[in-house]
């Protein structure tokens, strides 16, 4: 199966891969809080991300929250 999925508003190729895989994929350290990921307009529980399957056509946006002052 091929297709798309939309990436921070971007289309990338789709990949059958968790959202765990697409997050450390795209350059995010995943031992740092403060990353958020909403499928589909749903936020994405952090324990869910290893078992969440990307689908063709998903919309994925990685948020990071910055802490500063």
């Amino acid at each position: 199966m091929s297709g798309t999925i939309r990436l921070n508003g971007e289309d990338q190729p789709w990949s059958d891969q968790s959202l765990r895989d697409l997050v450390a994929g795209a350059g995010v350290d995943l031992d740092k809080g403060g990353v958020a990921i909403a499928r589909n307009g749903e936020v994405v529980p952090r324990a869910d991300w290893a078992q969440t399957r990307l689908e063709p056509d998903d919309r994925i946006e990685i948020v990071r929250i910055v802490r500063g002052g």
